[in-house]
């Protein structure tokens, strides 16, 4: 099989793999002459196509052979897909390729499992170092895990990768068991304790380092070594939704666990999408893609705006409304908490204000030091007065009844289909 069939294969086959933050990797370029690629360090801004794939970075994987048997997954061993697998120099010699052209700025590799988890981790490690040592490549990598490959597999690839992610999978352990009856849940969670070990540990050696004193020789200007870095742009995890029963709070709550427990950057959200084939313990239906983003505004919220998961999609059957933002439905659903003052309430309320972001919260904290803000005020801080004004008060302004929800009128997206 050509390099141009093999990459039409894996390409499509990672193009559900959920890799879209960048940011927080060292920053590294070849401004100098010496090296290939960029890494500012300020994340990669990314594209997309009309199916959802993220074209910035290389997105591919190293094989769709596995030898596993998930049933939500179109690349199982039982799935009749067409099947392909890269050598490690071609791996390099595409990413090299496309990135001289300005077609990436980085790769993402994953794969499917052959052989073992060990020797399948050693083959995604071995590009990395490929491309970081014998090509001196400076830009963003991201590495896909094999939660049951070796401790020490795992450490080499924090050397090389800007970024480590492990897939949690499904929401509960109930569900992984029942669908991927071949991942352990456990093992999952062993080896996100394992990166957040040797992420923990590169930083406390960097800051130790900052604080050692800088030795120079007479005529030379001080310079201060690099301490080697670990997966400087952390690790992050992806989750099926709708693939099983679990609803939106035991989606959230798993997430909530994952970012405490493991400090992640970020956990993805993956709609489920029916594949060929398939399995009767699947449904037979994707769920709608609103779901999807609705559980990316809960984790927003979770991460940035002070909310636990318990409180966004608790009541009821704990799913997520899809008809309003979750911030909004929390709103409407505790009106006791409002009207808020926007002259005196604390940063923490105004957080849960719906329209309020974070950077407008801090506008308002800034501008009401001066004077009492009044309703014309919120244009010029930029603010959305028709979505804040029904839940603040202000100096000319108290809002009359009940707020009452934006319901959107055009029709809710859907998600695409796998092929």
């Amino acid at each position: 099989m050509d390099l141009n069939s093999k990459l039409a294969i894996l390409a499509d086959a990672a193009k559900y793999d959920a890799s879209c933050a960048s940011s927080g990797g060292v920053k590294r370029n070849s401004v100098d002459g010496r090296g290939v690629g960029s890494n500012e360090g300020m994340g990669i801004c990314h594209s997309y196509a009309p199916d959802g794939r993220c074209i910035s970075l290389l997105k591919i994987l190293l094989t769709n052979f596995c030898q596993y048997d998930c049933l939500y997954c179109v690349n199982r061993v039982t799935s009749n897909v067409p099947r392909a697998r890269f050598s490690i120099e071609e791996v390099v010699h595409l990413t090299l390729d496309f990135y001289r052209r300005n077609c990436i700025e980085g790769l993402f590799l994953s794969s499917g499992i052959i052989r073992s988890a060990d020797y399948t981790m050693e083959q995604v490690v071995e590009v990395a170092r490929c491309l970081r040592e014998d090509h001196d490549f400076r830009g963003y990598i991201h590495l896909k895990t094999i939660p049951d490959a070796s401790p020490e597999l795992l450490q080499r690839a924090g050397r090389y990768a800007d970024r480590l992610s492990i897939n949690i999978e499904l929401p509960t352990e109930e569900g992984l068991a029942a669908l991927a009856p071949e991942k352990d849940s456990a093992a999952i969670k062993r080896s996100m304790a394992r990166l957040r070990v040797h992420i923990d540990d590169a930083k406390a050696e960097a800051a130790d380092h900052a604080r050692q004193p800088v030795a120079s020789l007479a005529g030379v200007a001080p310079t201060r070594a690099k301490p080697r870095s670990f997966a400087a742009a952390g690790q992050s995890t992806q989750m099926i939704v709708g693939a099983d029963a679990a609803s939106d709070a035991a989606i959230l709550s798993t997430s909530s666990q994952l970012y405490g427990g493991y400090r992640l950057k970020r956990v993805y959200y993956s709609a489920f999408s029916p594949i060929p084939d398939a399995s009767s313990s699947l449904p037979l239906k994707a769920p709608p893609l609103v779901r999807e983003h609705r559980l990316y505004q809960a984790d927003w919220l979770m991460r940035f705006y002070g909310f636990h998961a318990g409180e966004i999609a608790g009541a009821g059957d704990g799913m997520l409304s899809l008809d309003v933002d979750p911030k909004h439905a929390w709103a409407l659903a505790h009106p006791e908490r409002f009207p808020v003052d926007l002259n005196t309430a604390p940063r923490e309320m105004l957080l849960r204000v719906p329209g309020l972001g974070v950077k407008a919260v801090d506008r308002v904290l800034l501008a009401r030091r001066g004077r009492r803000l009044r309703a014309d005020d919120l244009k010029r801080l930029h603010v959305t007065m028709r979505r804040v004004l029904p839940f603040v008060v202000l100096a000319d302004h108290r809002p009359r009844g009940a707020a009452v929800a934006s319901v959107p009128a055009k029709a809710l997206p859907a998600q695409a289909a796998l092929f």
